[in-house]
């Protein structure tokens, strides 16, 4: 049976036609690309030819051998561009209707296109639409018959209007832009329009550089498909559309540039990020359109936070069991800011610090605090939280994260049912400053001994061990040390400072100035156990607890008030108590010298009925075949 291909299809295309669904004939396919598996196609219409590029996505089709040299095939999505020069078609999506057929036609290279197969394309990254989800019909294998496969797959073929003429760029300019989905945006793509949703509008921020004043804004849109990006407008372009954005709002957007995300400060997964211009369009959409979702979450479980590398940014939901009241935080900037830590929990065992900074202290902080007083235990979905990985881990608020107190998801009601069918008693394990990093389990033991002779702390990575031993001898000389008390991002500076002539503190590192500074431990202690002695270097946290006080208080009483008396006191009376030691082992330079240095991360008093249960299990699992009484 013959094949008809769509006739003109080449040249329909070229024009801006995306509707069409032609009939085409793949008369040679290319493998490209050096870092990235590309395909490059010759296509035909029988008469014409163009070179077009093959998402990604649709690499498996050419691999398994269900598109080949010869293959007629039929466009469903697709998209042509102007990359240097000349037009380049983009196939997002299509259906092989005859896998093998005879070359059809006598098909020619159209004027001004690429004279030979071999020439150099520009560069595919940059062509390349991001990955996108595909109905499953069209994956489908043909048969292998040519006859029998052509009949029952073909769509109805484009049929152009009697008076159709190819006007050139008259006709593309005149005709409206194409809504596409975000995943296929492109830079290359000469029109186009998204319809999204605002899912997070981010706050007016004014810089200085060297180019003079600015300001700034970014929000950031979600699809129907899912599909996620940022968008930012900066100076005259932030007077028109900072009042119109509104988050939960439907727009259409059109005419931005798109340019490389810079992951430092995005974390939706989108390559690209639109930034809006002076002839770009912001349109309302007035009727809801229920097929672009609010929200989109992908929420990870708190056990797996553990894992997380320092600053991912990611989405979690737990139950709130605990909040602590809001305290002001000094900024490096000299501003003063709210802080406020609460915990989550969830169906996994494991339970996290949230930080909260700002605005959310106030806002959701509050209402979360007055919530669990009353003895509600509400659900917080965290969208866009910030891993911290200073003691355990932990996750802290940024300007682009969003908090949902009771979300309406799934999420959310199976973990309220979890909480009230038994896991509101169920015991949790912190993952934050209670468990050490890089461990799978909570602790590992060791004693002191067994810290040298394994040669602990010699690696590329540090070791984290748990001993059970008593401070025998504290240092008094350099006990402590003064700090910069202003902070920097969400952790304090806590560099040392020193006094100006005008009896102010001075912190090189923030080259400011201020009237009170912090007072640090910095312990240096000498610990013993049934098998030897160390020592190790205890700082703030651990240095209150093996104290019992904070530095300031023992500052002021051995260099203010110079009562030594009492400052031997308190010396004398934390000698020889029994803790245990959560301890980092690292290999440090100290001048031309290798030295093993043990940092205490934290101290804990010995819980000896836990304690019990420890050594009882380490019983039974050394000598299983113990005598039973």
């Amino acid at each position: 049976m013959p094949v008809n291909l769509t006739r003109n299809a080449i040249a329909m295309m070229n024009s801006g036609d995306v509707n069409s669904k032609p009939l085409v004939q793949v008369v040679d396919i290319k493998l490209i690309g050096n870092s990235q598996e590309r395909y490059r196609f010759l296509l035909s219409d029988s008469e014409s030819t163009q070179h077009a590029m093959l998402a990604t996505q649709l690499n498996e089709q050419v691999r398994t051998g269900r598109v080949k040299k010869g293959s007629i095939i039929q466009l469903i999505d697709y998209i042509c561009s102007t990359v240097q020069n000349r037009r380049i078609i983009v196939v997002l999506n299509m259906e092989t209707i005859i896998p093998e057929y005879e070359i059809i036609g006598n098909p020619k290279l159209p004027t001004g296109s690429e004279p030979e197969a071999n020439k150099s394309m520009p560069n595919n990254n940059l062509l390349e639409p991001s990955t996108r989800s595909t109905n499953n019909r069209y994956s489908a294998p043909a048969p292998a018959n040519k006859a029998q496969s052509f009949q029952p797959t073909i769509q109805p073929a484009y049929q152009p209007p009697p008076n159709y003429k190819i006007q050139g760029p008259i006709m593309k300019n005149e005709a409206p832009a194409r809504i596409i989905p975000i995943a296929a945006l492109n830079p290359y793509q000469g029109r186009w329009a998204i319809k999204a949703r605002v899912t997070a509008k981010g706050d007016l921020r004014r810089y200085n550089n060297a180019r003079g004043d600015g300001k700034v804004f970014s929000f950031d849109l979600l699809d129907s498909d899912g599909g996620e990006i940022r968008v930012t407008c900066f100076n005259a372009v932030v007077d028109r559309f900072y009042n119109v954005i509104e988050v939960g709002k439907v727009y259409l957007i059109s005419k931005g540039s798109l340019k490389p995300a810079q992951k430092n400060f995005n974390h939706l997964k989108n390559e690209w990020e639109i930034f809006l211009e002076s002839n770009s369009t912001v349109e309302l959409c007035p009727d809801e359109d229920g097929s672009i979702p609010r929200q989109q979450f992908s929420f990870r479980p708190i056990t797996e936070i553990e894992s997380a590398e320092n600053n991912f940014i990611l989405d979690v939901i737990g139950i709130v069991i605990s909040v602590n009241p809001s305290v002001p935080i000094l900024r490096k900037n000299g501003m003063e800011t709210q802080r406020r830590i609460l915990n989550l929990k969830d169906a996994s065992g494991k339970s996290v610090e949230l930080t909260l900074w700002g605005d959310f202290c106030n806002k959701e902080g509050q209402k979360l605090q007055e919530m669990v007083d009353s003895g509600l235990f509400p659900v917080l979905a965290v969208k866009a939280g910030k891993v911290n990985d200073f003691n355990g881990k932990s996750i802290g608020t940024i300007s682009s994260t969003q908090l949902f107190i009771d979300p309406d998801c799934p999420e959310a009601q199976g973990l309220r049912a979890w909480f009230e069918s038994g896991g509101r008693n169920t015991a949790s394990i912190s993952i934050s400053k209670e468990l050490m990093p890089g461990g799978s389990k909570n602790e590992i033991r060791k004693t002191l001994t067994q810290i040298k002779d394994e040669g602990l702390g010699r690696s590329d990575k540090p070791d984290w061990v748990t001993a059970k031993a008593t401070v025998v001898f504290i240092k008094t000389d350099n006990f402590c040390y003064t700090a910069c008390p202003l902070m920097i991002g969400d952790r304090q500076c806590n560099k040392k400072v020193t006094q100006s002539g005008n009896k102010r503190w001075l912190c090189d590192r923030c080259n400011q100035e201020f009237e009170e500074c912090d007072y640090r431990y910095l312990l240096q202690v000498q610990i013993q156990d049934h098998t030897g002695l160390t020592w190790v270097t205890a700082f703030q946290e651990a240095g209150e607890e093996i104290l019992g006080c904070s530095a300031k208080e023992m500052y002021l009483l051995k260099y203010e008030l110079q009562d030594d008396t009492r400052f031997g006191e308190i010396i004398r009376s934390r000698l020889f108590h029994q803790y245990l030691f959560r301890l980092k082992i690292k290999e440090e330079l100290y001048g031309d010298e290798q030295r093993v240095k043990i940092t205490v991360v934290k101290v804990d008093k010995v819980n000896y009925s836990a304690e019990s249960r420890y050594l009882l299990d380490m019983v039974t699992k050394n000598f299983p075949n113990r005598k039973q009484f």
